[in-house]
């Protein structure tokens, strides 16, 4: 593109910010959530401004292909927006109806289908693992010694599903560190899914020495793959099927699945095919090869429409337009901090932006604010996906953030800090 060519798109896109001062798209014809101006909600109509300009300039700089912006303010939807390319390379614009693999955004809904089962009496918090999967019976942790061998040595504490949920587990992601013990590893959940089938994923799991003692440190890993598994095997269906029944139908989120269809495929975002800061070619496998099975930590896909309503459900204490899937006080309690004093809490190791937050039940939370450098404020809750998408809840606020983007790699980490500043600075009240 030439220089005069990006001279005038950038005209165009100062006008097209100066005319969409309402912050919803105008071809949206069946809104997520009822429409509300945004000023009414609270937000400045240069604030609105700023954000366009931002999502408009990140496409032209060829840093961003192209996002899906998604707010609700006090029950409203006050901006809806698409920015850029569906497909880059197909020259298709982005649509608000797109659908995006969400990655780790994916364990918040798994969490909750889990707490479905707990608010049954089917599923303590402090039950072991092993009472569904008995190979987890005798699990051992692994210490490294100075030759660099692995000394495995019987844990002290079982697996709970507590455990699982705030990753207090010791079942670490390969990708993740580079230590011996990383390495008995897979990457990731969906690497791993590519590989295993479920029953061969939770045997690999069960004979590798675990990081960590369970209940003892936070780390990022696995134990939401596991969380998922367990509902299947307490459910005698697939997870996609547990989660379809017990969440998405009744939130209304008729695009969520872990089953792309040939008639939603023309709707899957695409990632640029060079990494904007590394330079190198990228892609994303789970965008056209199957996984072996539903895993609750990486592989489900979204829109931005079905997502803000998941997190608006959350929001009203587990319940969206009469249709209750949680209860308030076991939504309140999934979003307190399960970190206690005795748990080394390795949250804000993860990005900076993680600084100040403990974790819950499948979501991380705010309990200082000030030290994160993402906005925000204590009791907010959050959980983003490894390639782009953002999600989180501010209660105080009565505010719901989605922003659904096709950026893996480092740069969706400054994609979570430059986002939050845009939808915090736009508040007026």
């Amino acid at each position: 593109m030439q220089l005069t060519e990006k001279w005038w798109l950038r005209v165009l896109i100062v006008a097209m910010a100066v005319f969409s001062s309402l912050g919803i798209a105008a071809q949206v014809s069946n809104p997520p959530l009822p429409l509300a101006p945004p000023q009414l909600e609270g937000f400045s109509q240069e604030g609105l401004r700023r954000i366009d300009a931002f999502f408009l300039d990140q496409v032209v700089s060829n840093q961003l292909p192209g996002a899906v912006l998604a707010v609700a303010k006090n029950g409203k939807l006050v901006v809806f927006k698409p920015f850029g390319y569906l497909d880059k390379e197909k020259n298709l614009p982005m649509r608000t109806d797109a659908i995006f693999n969400l990655a780790s955004m994916t364990k918040v809904m798994t969490a909750v289908g889990a707490l479905t089962f707990y608010e049954e009496g089917k599923l303590p918090l402090n039950a072991p693992i092993s009472n569904w999967y008995p190979q987890f019976r005798e699990m051992k942790v692994g210490k490294v010694d100075v030759d660099g061998k692995i000394l495995a040595i019987a844990a002290k504490n079982p697996i709970t599903i507590q455990d699982l949920m705030r990753h207090t587990n010791g079942l670490t992601y390969g990708g993740r560190g580079s230590t011996a013990i990383h390495k008995l590893y897979p990457a990731g959940s969906a690497p791993a899914a590519m590989e295993y089938t479920g029953a061969q994923f939770l045997d690999k799991l069960a004979q590798t020495p675990l990081l960590y003692e369970p209940a003892t440190a936070w780390d990022y890993g696995f134990g939401i793959d596991v969380l998922g598994l367990i509902e299947e095997k307490i459910y005698g269906k697939p997870l996609g099927d547990v989660l379809r029944e017990r969440v998405w139908n009744k939130v209304g989120m008729p695009d969520t699945t872990f089953q792309i269809s040939e008639n939603q495929r023309v709707r899957l975002a695409q990632p640029l095919s060079v990494d904007p800061i590394l330079g190198k070619p990228q892609n994303i496998e789970i965008l056209t090869q199957s996984p072996k099975f539903d895993c609750g930590g990486s592989c489900a896909f979204s829109t931005a429409a079905d997502y803000l309503r998941f997190g608006q459900m959350l929001l009203n204490g587990g319940v969206l337009e009469g249709k209750r899937v949680l209860g308030p006080q076991t939504v309140a309690f999934m979003t307190s901090n399960h970190l206690n004093s005795g748990i080394q809490n390795n949250v804000g190791l993860t990005e900076p932006g993680r600084v100040g937050y403990g974790f819950g039940l499948g979501v991380a939370v705010r309990v200082e604010r000030g030290l994160s450098a993402i906005n925000g404020n204590i009791g907010d809750y959050t959980w983003n996906g490894a390639n782009g998408t953002i999600f989180w809840v501010d209660p105080k606020e009565r505010m719901v953030v989605v922003m659904m983007a096709v950026a893996p790699g480092e740069i969706r980490k400054i994609y979570r800090e430059k986002v939050s500043a845009l939808i915090y600075s736009a508040l007026e009240k």
